[in-house]
């Protein structure tokens, strides 16, 4: 059944979220971890180091950011982080959970960054690295390699 993108929304990230959050971080990193070989143990030490490690360095460079959860209905389903600074409006992640990708949700959400960042004058950027799914998610909603 097709997603009602009229459905999304957006709240501020709670500290109750965490475990949530660490559940997308993870699945972000599933089939790299599969590759892997890791025990399950060493991958669960894995993950939770580098879940830390990617939460810290978000608030640290991007400490005005808007940390939000996102919501299919009253159903959290992701996260997305946006900073809106004077020169660029800059999606810095955004992540959903695997049931929930290819449905239309992470590209309604860009389109509506976009459209924010045009009519406020400003570039919207973002950072992937080459290779990743979401690699041709952004070629197709038109960001050119900067």
């Amino acid at each position: 059944m097709p997603v009602n993108l009229a459905k999304i929304n957006l709240r501020s990230e709670r500290p109750e979220d965490e475990a949530f959050l660490r559940d997308v971080y993870g699945s972000t990193r599933e089939e790299e971890l599969e590759a892997s070989g890791l025990p399950v143990a060493m991958r669960a030490a894995f993950l939770n180091m580098q879940f830390k490690a990617q939460q810290q360095g978000y608030r640290s460079s991007f400490p005005q950011a808007g940390f939000h959860i996102i919501l299919l209905g009253d159903q959290a389903v992701g996260r997305m982080i946006v900073n809106r600074a004077a020169e660029e409006l800059r999606l810095v992640d955004i992540a959903l959970l695997p049931e929930h990708r290819n449905q239309g949700i992470g590209t309604a959400l860009i389109l509506k960054l976009s459209t924010e960042a045009a009519a406020a004058g400003q570039p919207l950027r973002l950072s992937v690295i080459k290779g990743r799914r979401a690699f041709q998610l952004y070629q197709r909603l038109g960001f050119a390699k900067t």
